[in-house]
C-alpha cells in the first residue's frame, strides 16, 4: 500500500465525554467554546472570573466564565469483505484498505479510537476488532482486511455487524459496494443510530464504465462465479450506463431519507476529496 494521507472528518452532533480531542464536546472543560456564566462559589476558579459579566449580575455576584471542553470520540468501521471486494485491479477492497490506512492516522493524530466489525453473507467474528487508539491501528487493520476471504454478500451479514454496533454514539464509516439487494438498508440504517453514518460505495471504473469496442466480452458474477457471454454493441454499453446511473440514483435516494450522502470510491482513494465532501456534509 501507498503512504497513507490523512483526511480532516468531525463530528455533526455533540460529542459526551471526557477525554480531551478534536470535536464539540457536551462537558464544561477547559476548551475555547463558551457555554454560560457559574457563581464564583459553585465553581471556584478565579482565573476564570468575568468582570463585566459580574457587574452586570442582577444579584450583585461573582461571576465566572465555563467553556465546553472538546472531545475524543470512537470512529466505527463496518466493511464488506465479500467477494464483490476483490473486483479490479487494484481490487475495490485494497482501494478501501487505503482508506482505512489513512482513517487510522487522522484518527491518532486527533485522539479518536478505531474499531472495526465486517461482513459478507453474515458477521465475520474473525475481523471484529475493538475501538483502540493506537498509532499502528491503520495498518493493522488495513492487513487484516486484505488478508481476509470472503464469500457472497448482502444484507443479512450487514444487520448482524450493525447489531454489534447498534446504540452507540460515535462516527460509522459504512464501506461496501452494495452490489446485491438493497431491501432491509432502512432498517440497519435505524440500527446504527444513534451514530453518525458515512456511507462510501467502492466501485471499479472498469463496473461503471463498459468497454469501448464492439464484439464478444466474457462477464463473470464475482459473488455467484457465474459466467456469461454478451456481444457488446453501443445499445448494450447505453444499457450498461443507464444501470450504473439507477444504481447510483438508488443509493442518494436511500441513504439521502437518512440525511446521509455518500462518498463514492472509484479506483483510487483520494484523501483531499473526502475531506471536502466531509466539510460539505457538515456545513
Amino acid at each position: 500500500m501507498d503512504a497513507a494521507h490523512e483526511f480532516r472528518y468531525r463530528s455533526p452532533h455533540r460529542v459526551a465525554g471526557w477525554r480531551v480531542g478534536s470535536h464539540e464536546g457536551k462537558a464544561p472543560g477547559g476548551g475555547l467554546e463558551f457555554a454560560t456564566h457559574w457563581r464564583l462559589h459553585d465553581r471556584p476558579d478565579p482565573r476564570r472570573l468575568d468582570l463585566r459579566a459580574s457587574i452586570a449580575s442582577l444579584r450583585s455576584e461573582w461571576l465566572v466564565r465555563v467553556n465546553r471542553q472538546q472531545a475524543a470520540l470512537t470512529v466505527r468501521l463496518l466493511v464488506d469483505v465479500s467477494a464483490s471486494m476483490r473486483f479490479g485491479t487494484p481490487s475495490k477492497l485494497e482501494v478501501v484498505a487505503g482508506f482505512v490506512q489513512a482513517l487510522g492516522q487522522s484518527a491518532f493524530r486527533v485522539g479518536d479510537a478505531v474499531g472495526m466489525a465486517a461482513f459478507d453473507r453474515a458477521e465475520r467474528p474473525d475481523l471484529r476488532i475493538a475501538a483502540w487508539r493506537h498509532r499502528g491501528m491503520g495498518e493493522m487493520l488495513a492487513s487484516l482486511l486484505l488478508q481476509s476471504e470472503g464469500g457472497a454478500g448482502g444484507i443479512d451479514g450487514l444487520r448482524e455487524a450493525a447489531l454489534l454496533l447498534g446504540g452507540r454514539g460515535g462516527i460509522v464509516f459504512l464501506v461496501s459496494d452494495f452490489m446485491w439487494p438493497l431491501e432491509g438498508m432502512d432498517e440497519v440504517l435505524d440500527l446504527l443510530a444513534p451514530a453518525h453514518v458515512v456511507p462510501l460505495v467502492a466501485w471499479d471504473p472498469a463496473e461503471v464504465e463498459p468497454p469501448a469496442g464492439d464484439g464478444l466480452a466474457v462477464l463473470r458474477d464475482a459473488e455467484g462465479g457465474r459466467t456469461r457471454t454478451l456481444w457488446l454493441r453501443p445499445a448494450l454499453r447505453a444499457r450498461w450506463r443507464e444501470a450504473v446511473d439507477r444504481r447510483r440514483a438508488t443509493l442518494d435516494r436511500l441513504f439521502g431519507a437518512h440525511g446521509l450522502r455518500p462518498f463514492y470510491l472509484q479506483g483510487r482513494f483520494d484523501a483531499q476529496a473526502l475531506s471536502n465532501h466531509l466539510c460539505e456534509v457538515e456545513a
